[in-house]
């Protein structure tokens, strides 16, 4: 398996990952600033307050996106394994 082989793969695979954490990382990042703002202008400042609506949307997210998530990672690893020869050599 050459170099050029090796960079292909791990790029496809990053790039996989990245598709599939980016979802839940933004509805975690929006959640986290509105509750961050509604914080400032009520001046709560508890943990739980931000921890737990945070924790929630992406609960939320999983849930809402784990059918385009599995048939990412199948396509994904159908790719990878379809096409192994040049894994082997």
């Amino acid at each position: 398996m050459g170099s050029d082989q090796i960079v292909a793969l791990l790029r496809h695979t990053i790039e996989t990952a990245l598709w599939m954490g980016a979802p839940l990382l933004i509805a975690a990042v929006v959640v986290g600033l509105l509750i961050n703002v509604v914080q400032v202008l009520t001046s709560l400042q508890d943990m739980t307050i931000s921890t737990v609506p945070r924790l929630a949307a992406v609960a939320t997210a999983v849930l809402l996106l784990m059918p385009w998530m599995v048939r990412r990672i199948g396509m994904f690893t159908l790719q990878l394994f379809s096409d192994f020869r040049p894994f082997v050599r």
